[in-house]
């Protein structure tokens, strides 16, 4: 079975091809920039062993245009990967925000489309551009089962003490304000490999997806049971642009005492604020080279991100009675040896040991960073949201079939 998965961005477009059940892409690609005189799309072919590589720059006014370009290059006649688009079973889509109506990887119908679009308000800079994404693929795919991967899908087994907010019920009841939580494919991924990795179906871990956006989840038993995302993707963690948990009266004064507009504190604590408001710089590379130069903001700017890490380490351990492992992942977590060593220095009360030989060995797949003997596996983990959702995708249909 042919599944292309497509994660949709704001300007950009992430894609794989997989022939399931083999579960290893024979195409991956990424179409930058939409939009504007420097976009162009990046894709590799997977065939007997060999990886190729094309490189476009290609004006691509549109979504829509980018994915005509991808479908050219995947039925080439010398690196195309399918001979006609008809090849393509299934097109399988992250959607970010799938409210309380999905807790499940579904079939995308009309009636789910306009519930991706009523989620707008709880996912600006996401939603829209998901919906866009799937009305492009069922032009470019029409005769392929459209199906949504929902990142709050993952997080609605949380049960009311850890989602619901103490204001009046009617914001719940009426409004559906209540934490949602988000990286939910992700969360459920590494969990998952890490509990093979233990051979403990019913082990607790705490999940910690580290990347421009962060967060972290306690998994007991494969569930989420709590998770730091809310509403939106910007409480929690401090994040590359994002502030993470702030205390409601800086909001209030904001508003209030600085006369700011809503808009102008939704742009401050979404795009302004966590390592680059308080280095300038939102890649941890360079922000690591301040540090190394002996920048006070930039050693504080990581002494601060390590602990809100830490803080919920141990709430996590609370809420869950125990522990069993925590998992780094994502681009930060998987790569950032330092600011793993930050992270799990002086935790031994948990039981958390980390090994700095490990730490900073490079290595593939799952793999302990603990010392030997450590009461809690630290583990490192790359994440593979892709092959997480197509495999959600081919449980699906499997079972339609």
């Amino acid at each position: 079975m042919n599944i292309f998965v497509i994660n949709t961005g704001s300007s950009s477009l992430k894609y794989q091809l997989f022939k399931m059940p083999d579960e290893q892409p024979v195409c991956t690609g990424l179409i930058e920039r939409i939009g504007t005189d420097s976009s162009g799309i990046t894709h590799k072919t997977y065939i007997n062993g060999e990886e190729s590589v094309v490189k476009e720059k290609i004006r691509l006014n549109d979504h829509e245009a980018g994915l005509y370009e991808v479908t050219r290059l995947l039925t080439d006649k010398k690196i195309g990967v399918i001979s006609s688009l008809n090849d393509i079973e299934v097109v399988g889509h992250r959607a970010v925000h799938g409210g309380e109506t999905f807790s499940s990887t579904t079939f995308i119908t009309d009636e789910v489309m306009d519930k991706i679009k009523e989620l707008f308000s709880l996912a600006p800079l996401h939603n829209p551009a998901n919906y866009i994404g799937i009305q492009v693929a069922q032009k470019v795919f029409p005769g392929a089962k459209q199906v949504a991967v929902f990142d709050t899908a993952f997080h609605q087994t949380m049960p009311p003490k850890a989602f619901r907010f103490a204001i009046p019920q009617s914001y719940y009841i009426k409004h559906h304000i209540r934490a949602y939580g988000f990286h939910g494919t992700s969360h459920k991924y590494v969990a998952a490999k890490a509990a093979e990795y233990l051979n403990n179906k019913d082990a607790k871990i705490i999940t910690i997806h580290l990347g421009n956006g962060s967060s972290m989840a306690a998994i007991d038993k494969g569930h989420s049971v709590d998770t730091t995302m809310g509403l939106g993707p910007v409480g929690g963690l401090i994040m590359g642009t994002r502030s993470g948990d702030i205390d409601p009266s800086v909001i209030f004064h904001l508003l209030e005492q600085m006369k700011m507009t809503p808009q102008e504190v939704i742009d401050l604590l979404n795009k302004k604020s966590g390592m680059i408001g308080l280095t300038g710089h939102s890649d941890m590379r360079d922000i690591h080279k301040l540090a190394n130069d002996g920048d006070k903001n930039a050693e504080l700017a990581f002494e601060l991100y390590a602990y809100r890490i830490k803080k919920y380490i141990g709430a996590y351990a609370a809420v869950l009675n125990g522990l069993d492992a925590i998992v780094f992942t994502a681009g930060v977590g998987e790569n950032d040896t330092d600011i793993r060593k930050r992270v799990c220095t002086n935790m031994q009360y948990l039981g958390i040991h980390i090994d700095e030989a490990k730490n900073i060995t490079p290595g593939k797949g799952t793999r302990e960073i603990n010392t030997a003997g450590s009461p809690v596996k630290v583990l490192v983990k790359p994440t593979n949201e892709e092959l997480e959702i197509v495999k959600q995708c081919y449980e699906l249909v499997s079972k339609e079939s």
